[in-house]
């Protein structure tokens, strides 16, 4: 067997000064790179500097929130996450209604019962809704979020996916500093700069929030009846209808046509009624021009609801129907009614990306779902019933594993 040569001292040498200088350009590379991104953010912000200056932020202001703001690498890691399963309906709504929100519900809904009946009679949003919103939102103030909003801002501002929103939000946040007197220090908030008990964005907090406990501030974080007097006047402006509710948990009959389902079918009450839909108790909707549609989040073998108007309202505050739906059934729940008739079935987690390629899938057959990026919404849910129909299946909307598996023609574990 031949033995491998050694290396010579003069080789050896060589072999260390190559690796020591591959070692020093990639390491000089990665610093360079780290300096490049100081310099673009310092850039930027001086820019968003003067563009706060332009909108009529005071000198003094735009220093203290600006000259020694910190690119918040965090805040990008969020904002690039994915998570890798869906959420199912019956497990996102478990972890948001539950029993001690329905009880912490009720007894804030007994602490504040005179300003909240005084909210109520003023912006027309009965008391459990606005409580309900705030159980959702903060935990009822128990979590406001960690992140620093001016940091959180800027750094958002400064990426170039969403600069546009976020400046505004941003030199909105910092108006709000001048108006209310507010520090940096204490801007506490969520990642994407939701702040205080309802999570206002600045744009919502300068426009809608109002003083509810009349010490001549609005104070999100810190007063609770200025937080919920700013979801009352928010509702109220986003359109909520006086006397009506969200929505209601209804019994569709055997021989249903599903593809009557989903948020673009409105129909009356009235034609509901004729069409054999009746209340969760099996007793008649009542006779009104009052329009509808029914949802079906898990499928035809769970839970139908009937939405109205304000759960439309419900979605300009968050467009997430799983979130209209979990806002009006805390409602619900925190005024004492019952839980859902109807159990929900067994339905998996999917991964993020099949639900993309279900997408994809259904834009190559000619189902516009729009984008495919993982979420199932609306246009989602209408390119399944679309197929659903073109294939003589139940047109329910939902991505039940058989749907997918006929969708995208392979089989599921």
């Amino acid at each position: 067997m031949t033995m491998p040569k050694p290396f010579s001292l003069s080789q050896l040498a060589a072999t260390l000064v190559f690796f020591s200088t591959a070692f020093f350009s990639i390491a000089q590379q990665a610093s360079d790179q780290t300096n490049d991104s100081q310099v673009s953010f310092a850039q930027c912000v001086a820019d968003l500097h003067e563009q706060a200056l332009q909108a009529g932020v005071s000198e003094s202001v735009a220093h203290a929130a600006l000259d020694d703001v910190q690119q918040v690498a965090k805040v990008l890691e969020y904002d690039r996450n994915q998570p890798e399963f869906v959420q199912s309906f019956p497990d996102y709504l478990s972890a948001r209604v539950t029993d001690w929100r329905i009880s912490k519900g009720r007894q804030y809904l007994h602490k504040h019962h005179d300003l909240l009946m005084k909210l109520t009679r003023l912006y027309g949003v009965p008391a459990h809704y606005l409580i309900a919103f705030w159980g959702l939102e903060t935990n009822y103030g128990n979590y406001k979020g960690k992140m620093p909003i001016i940091g959180s801002l800027a750094t958002l501002a400064c990426d170039p996916r969403r600069s546009e929103f976020f400046t505004t939000e941003l030199i909105t946040a910092l108006k709000l500093m001048q108006r209310e007197n507010l520090q940096k220090s204490t801007m506490i908030g969520s990642w994407a700069g939701a702040m205080g008990h309802t999570q206002f964005m600045p744009s919502a907090y300068i426009n809608y929030a109002i003083d509810g406990d009349d010490d001549g501030r609005i104070d999100l974080w810190e007063s609770e009846p200025d937080a919920l007097s700013s979801a009352a006047n928010f509702l109220n402006k986003l359109g909520w209808t006086r006397g009506l509710i969200w929505g209601r948990e209804v019994q569709l009959p055997d021989n249903f046509d599903y593809a009557q389902t989903g948020k673009e079918n409105r129909l009356s009450l009235t034609q509901w009624q004729q069409f054999g839909v009746t209340k969760n108790d099996g007793s008649q909707l009542p006779s009104s021009d009052i329009l509808g549609s029914i949802l079906l989040p898990t499928g035809y073998k769970g839970p139908a609801f009937l939405v109205y108007a304000n759960f439309d309202t419900i979605l300009r505050w968050n467009n997430s129907e799983s979130y209209a739906l979990a806002v009006g059934y805390l409602a619900d729940r925190i005024l004492g009614k019952a839980p859902l008739a109807q159990s929900f079935p067994e339905i998996p987690s999917y991964p993020i990306s099949t639900m993309v390629t279900l997408q994809e899938k259904l834009n190559e057959l000619g189902f516009d779902v729009g984008k495919a990026d993982g979420i199932v919404g609306p246009a989602t849910r209408k390119g399944i019933r679309q197929f659903q129909l073109a294939n003589n299946m139940i047109a329910d909307g939902f991505a039940s594993k058989q749907t997918i598996q006929a969708i995208i023609g392979e089989s599921l574990n």
